[in-house]
Order: C-alpha cells, then structure tokens, then sequence
C-alpha cells in the first residue's frame, strides 16, 4: 500500500511508482519522505477493498494491545473456530504458515504489513480501539504486572534464566513471545529488580507516598514510563501505528525511520493517519473497548453470524432471521496465551447454533476469564505493595501527565475519533436491518418475544394493574368495614 513493497490492495500504477519510490528513499531527510509519502496517499482515493464487510475465507483479527481483545479471542472466536482452523501460532510470525490447508483464523498482535503473506482478496480484517489515553494507562500497567511476577526469584538473573527456559517449550506462547510485550516487559523488569535492590541496600525507612503511579522506589513513574525511547517508539500512537503496517515488528524495511520522522513531522504523521483511517474503513469490524456490552453484540451479529453460515455451508446470513434475544438494542449497552486443545460450539451444536448462543457462551466465558485475570493481577501487584492501580487511583494522576498523554497519542486520538464514526455506522446499519422484521413479526398474531421480553412485558402489566387496583381495593375494604360496624 502506502510504506512498502507488498501488495495487499488493489493500487493504481501511480501509487505503485510511489511506493517504491518512497521505500528507496526511506533513508533520506524526512522532507523528502513525506513530500513522497504524500503523493503516495492522494493517490490512495481512488480504490478500495472489495466487499470488505462481507466474511472471506479468512478472518484476520488484528489484535491492538490492551483493547479487551484477548476476551474476543477465547470467548469468540476460539468458540467459533476449532484448532484444526486456526493457522498455527498464530501470535508474532512464530511458526504462521499461511499455505495451511483450510486455515481460517489468524489473530496476532502483529501489525496490518502480515498482510503480504496472506491471501489479499480471501481475507476480512477485524480489530477493536481503545481509548488512547486509557491505552496507553493499561499498557504501563500491564507492563508492571507481568514483570512483576518475577519478584519471587531472588535476583534479575534467576528470572531471566526462568523466563528463557519456559520459552523453550513449543507448546505454550508466552507473554515475552508477543510483541509489544517483548520488549517492554523485560525493561519493566529489570526496573522492578533495580529499584528492589536499591530499597534493600538503604538502612533508613521508604516512605513511598500514596500515589501508585509516581512510587518511584518500587516502580517506573508513570511520567518516566511515558517519555521513555521504549515507551514513545512501541506505546505512543501505537494503534494507528499497527493498522498502517509501521511498528518496529513490521513485515516491511525500514519502517524505524519513518516512524521517527512521523514524530517530527506533523504532515507526514497525517498521511499515515490517513492510511490507518482507509484501512479501518475496509475493515468487516471495528470494536470499541468502552462500548463493551454493545460492541460484543455487534460482533456476534455482524461477524459470528457470518462465521456461523460459512461453517455450516450456507452462502449468505439474514440478519432478519437470528434469533430474536441476539439483535442489537438501540440503548449502548498476560501471562501465557496457550492454545489447547479447543471444540468450537458449531461442532458441538452442530445447525443448531445461532447467534443467541454464541452470546451466552461469551458471557459465560468471559466472566470466568475475568475473574482468572482478576486473581493473577491481584497476586502480582501484592509484590510491588503499595503500588495498586486502580480506577480511583488514575483520577488523581496529575493533569498535565495526561495532557503530555493525549499529546504523545494525537495520531491514535484521530484515529480513536474515526473508529467512534464506524461504530456508529456499523450500529445503525444492523439495527436498520434488524428492526422492520422485527416490527413485523411484533405486530403479527405470531409474535411471542423472547425470554426476557416476556417476563418483562408481564412485570409491567402486573405493575399497571397494581398501580390501578390497589386504590380501589383500599377502599372497598372501608367500606366493607364501616358496612360491618353498622350491622355490629
């Protein structure tokens, strides 16, 4: 596409010179780089992704660091697939083999440059965002927490020593086998195991003061973490980073250059925002981590829904004819990343599975995952007492912390608002196409509702009458009282 010498997408000849144009000279002064690069973009406008909301044959899920989509992963999409249809490894390039025979899902952290392996015109390409600012708060904290886990080994040396031997084992994928985790684990642990051996050779008491994010005796100070070269080259604008194809894990050459010249120079950062922005519009999905319950019900509607009809061999989806208690209201509503040995629900349900289902089995799964992930921080943050993130603990981060934050992410902060207008639109659209149905079979003899409908339904009539009753019952047992007294 724009920065490489892949072709992932249908591109006019124009374009074609200019990429290649742009990628012999990525060496050269950021000025010539993004008068190219601009050249390269305008030329983008002319094409597109063929049916890019309709399912292919294979189901790319671009996965953005600390967006929530590990849940989609085991909770969705592990549910929907079987291992015989993941390709293998699929996390970081370890081991990917895109010639896998029947293979249909590929979810890794790597960026959309893996694109070049993968059959252009057979896959569909889905991600979800997250609030920059909240991105970038997790990432910091996640960081700590899977570094922290160290801490029952005596020194660095020993942890290091540990983590390289579970590395070695083919069957498990460690949390310091992914990318961006790789990196910035490592640093956090080396910092945690300075500033502990640091607190056990001072003789007088610490006094750590009671905001986590600036104990800077036990961890990095969040405004250390933030203007850190680890930080600013792998966290900042990392969303729209990944989505063009430009982290330092990059399938392309020579990408490190350019994402130095993106943060000295606004023009060229607006052509790659651009870039992120086409891409995410070709996408089949694009979540949000904040609109969590909607954003899962849209996902089971638009992609699951699809999944479910490939699967079972059908050629197109209804979405007027999914169960009922599936369609979306109009209200909004690490560790070690092991892939065992999985059953997808569609082999277990075989045709009887529907989108309903897939929604119950994510919110049951999903509340087991949270709380296994809720007792393994809890355990890790207790050796870095009394460090504790929390929400509360995040509103008292200083201000200008969190503007030098949003400033840092600005390109993320655009894309993040782009992502919000999809949403919306992907929203609308399956409501618009779900709800004339369902005003029909509403108005019809046969409507029953779902479930929750009918309890619901019932629970208001019952209050209805209650409400118009309970007077008049009031009052006719006065009078049969006062009736009673007059006979007496």
């Amino acid at each position: 596409m724009l920065f490489g010498t892949r072709s992932d997408l249908e591109i006019s000849p124009v374009e074609s010179r200019d990429s290649r144009e742009f990628v012999n000279t990525v060496n050269g002064s950021c000025s010539e780089i993004s008068s190219i690069a601009g050249a390269s973009c305008q030329s983008l406008s002319i094409f597109y992704i063929k049916d890019g909301h309709i399912l292919k044959d294979l189901l790319f899920f671009l996965h953005v660091p600390r967006t929530g989509g590990r849940t989609y992963f085991y909770c969705f999409l592990k549910k929907l697939y079987s291992n015989s249809l993941e390709c293998p490894r699929s996390y970081d390039k370890l081991r990917f083999d895109p010639r896998k025979q029947n293979c249909k899902l590929f979810a890794t952290h790597d960026d959309y440059s893996i694109m070049s392996k993968l059959p252009r015109e057979k896959s569909s390409v889905v991600t979800i965002l997250r609030n920059p600012i909240d991105r970038v708060f997790s990432a910091y904290e996640f960081s700590i927490e899977v570094a922290a886990r160290f801490l029952v080994h005596p020194n660095l040396t020993s942890a290091t020593k540990m983590s390289g031997n579970s590395g070695s084992k083919k069957s498990v994928i460690s949390t310091l086998d992914i990318w961006p985790w790789k990196y910035l684990v490592p640093w956090m642990r080396e910092e945690l195991f300075s500033r502990r051996d640091a607190r056990r050779r001072k003789a007088s008491p610490n006094s750590y003061g009671d905001d986590s994010y600036n104990m800077e005796e036990i961890v990095t100070p969040l405004h250390e973490f933030i203007n850190h070269p680890v930080a600013l080259d792998l966290v900042h604008n990392g969303a729209t980073f990944q989505i063009a194809g430009l982290t330092n894990n990059s399938n392309t050459w020579k990408v490190h250059d350019v994402r130095h010249c993106v943060m000295n120079y606004q023009t060229l950062g607006n052509y790659v925002l651009e870039v992120a922005k086409r891409r995410l519009d070709d996408m089949l999905y694009v979540g949000l981590t904040e609109e969590h319950k909607e954003s899962a019900t849209m996902f089971a509607n638009l992609v699951g829904a699809q999944v479910i009809s490939q699967l079972l061999g059908t050629e197109t989806v209804n979405y007027n004819k999914l169960e009922q208690g599936s369609l979306v209201s109009k209200t909004g509503f690490h560790t070690s990343h092991n892939q065992g040995n999985n059953t997808s629900i569609i082999e277990e349900q075989n045709e009887n599975i529907s989108v309903g289902k897939l929604m119950e089995t994510y919110e049951t799964c999903v509340s087991k995952l949270r709380s296994t992930q809720s007792k393994r921080r809890m355990s890790s943050l207790r050796r870095i007492f009394p460090a504790n993130f929390t929400k509360e603990a995040r509103r008292h981060v200083p201000e200008e912390v969190v503007k030098q934050i949003t400033l840092l992410n600005s390109l993320d902060v655009e894309l993040y608002k782009h992502a919000e207008i999809i949403f919306e639109k992907q929203h609308q659209k399956l409501f618009d196409s779900s709800m004339p149905e369902r005003w029909q079979i509403m108005n019809g003899e046969s409507y029953i509702g779902s479930e929750w409908e009918v309890v619901c339904l019932s629970l208001f009539i019952f209050l209805v009458l209650f409400i118009f009753f309970y007077p008049w019952s009031h009052r006719i047992r006065e009078c049969a009282r006062l009736n009673l007294r007059f006979l007496v």
